[in-house]
């Protein structure tokens, strides 16, 4: 049975919680494969709002085991804020599944991740503060703290002692802290091991025997396709990868098991934190485009920035991940519009770009190209088969299909989960 990795295909924000809820009844397990809590996923069932952060959307499905893979960076005091914030809610979380590969956020990496932030200024990276970056740094040293670790006291106190020889130097000569005391790390870590235990597996096996059982898996990416390490707009990016390659080192899964890309593919643009940005808006439609769309940040409630809808970044997307199906998400966010620019290229000193320019400093000065496509001026949220959009709305995604070389097959058209129109499956047969 298929392997679906579901990716953000712009800065994140794109609605991928909205197309794994779609899914839902569809799969049997769901796999959060890289990033923490840095980044949120928002879903609307029955009129309820749920805000998600660490945990899988897939939890909000009762026929779903959620997964929190090995690539993920866990932090441990937010992942039981999390469950009891569900479980109070009537959610079960018992299903969920840790890898004990995955690595744990200690006190001393939030410490790290503020102060460094602070210290470069003007030169800030726009992180949460939330202590991503250097988990993922001791990871790559390895110096870093895993889930399994905390079951073995001896060990965890050696590793806690071992990190802090090097960041308690840095923490009091260079950015003028208090050291942070081993002994407190190690006890809050401890404090956690009864409630985690009956949640950590072998996840990379589980998801294997899955597969061989004919289960349907679907890996959901954190972040999205530009804030990849690898392939994003650095040094303005995430700290893992949050491309579809990152599905199979974040998961375990090999990459013959997969059998579908999904690219979640907002119809305008948005990004939280710093970093180059064509196709920005400062002006009444970023305000609107904003505001009728509630683009605020899932996990720090932070105004995002907003552009028009960038087709370069979207073929760019598409070529990295080799997205199968693009969904096309907030479509109805245009339904008060006369006109709506869609950027084709770029400019960058003269030259024509269709593709993402080779080096930061060309992204950076790019200037967009639109074409301009008439709006529909009516209320397509009630809308459940294409036929029944507006023409100029039909024109609109058939435009964005055919320059980002891969079919549309899920339309949002409006917040819940009803709200979406399913051109094609996914899934094939199932």
């Amino acid at each position: 049975m298929p392997v679906i990795v579901l990716v953000g295909a712009q800065w994140g924000d794109e609605g991928k919680g909205k197309a794994t809820d779609l899914l839902g009844d569809r799969l049997d397990y769901v796999v959060k494969f890289n990033g923490g809590n840095n980044a949120g996923h928002t879903v609307v069932i029955d009129g309820e709002k749920y805000a998600l952060h660490l945990l899988p959307s897939g939890i909000l499905s009762p026929n779903v085991v959620p997964v929190i893979g090995n690539g993920v960076v866990v932090d441990l005091n937010v992942l039981f804020q999390e469950i009891d914030g569900l479980e109070a809610r009537g959610i079960d979380t018992s299903r969920l599944r840790i890898s004990a590969n995955a690595h744990v956020i200690a006190a001393y990496n939030r410490s790290m991740d503020k102060v460094s932030e602070r210290f470069l200024g003007a030169r800030r990276i726009g992180t949460t503060g939330r202590g991503i970056g250097p988990t993922y740094a001791d990871k790559m040293n390895r110096i870093g703290i895993r889930v399994q670790d905390l079951f073995d006291e001896s060990i965890l106190r050696q590793k806690v002692t071992a990190a802090l020889a090097f960041k308690n130097q840095v923490l009091s000569k260079i950015y003028n802290r208090s050291a942070v005391k081993g002994e407190e790390v190690v006890q809050e870590l401890l404090s956690y091991v009864d409630r985690l235990r009956p949640y950590v597996a072998d996840t990379a096996l589980e998801l294997s025997q899955a597969l061989d059982r004919d289960k349907v898996v679907l890996c959901e990416a954190g972040q999205a396709t530009l804030l990849d390490v690898d392939h994003g707009t650095y040094p303005f990016v995430t700290s893992s990868n949050a491309t579809a390659g990152g599905a199979c080192t974040g998961s375990g899964i090999p990459p013959t098991r997969i059998d579908r890309v999904v690219a979640v593919l907002k119809a305008f643009t948005s990004r939280v934190g710093e970093g180059p940005f064509p196709t920005e808006l400062h002006d009444k439609y970023g305000d609107y485009l904003r505001e009728v769309g509630h683009e605020y940040g899932t996990t720090t409630g932070r105004p995002r920035r907003i552009g028009w809808l960038d087709l370069v970044i979207g073929r760019y997307a598409q070529r990295i991940n080799g997205v199968t199906d693009f969904a096309l998400t907030k479509l109805d966010n245009y339904d008060g519009l006369d006109e709506i620019p869609v950027c084709v290229a770029y400019d960058v000193n003269g030259v024509r770009h269709e593709e993402m320019p080779i080096n930061q400093t060309d992204f950076h000065h790019a200037k967009p190209i639109y074409e301009t496509l008439p709006g529909w001026k009516q209320d397509i949220s009630g809308c459940r088969k294409f036929e029944e959009l507006p023409q100029q709305a039909q024109d609109f995604v058939h435009f964005v299909e055919q320059r980002i070389g891969a079919r549309i097959s899920i339309v949002g058209v409006g917040p819940g989960r009803e709200a979406v129109i399913e051109r094609h499956s996914v899934l094939g047969g199932v």
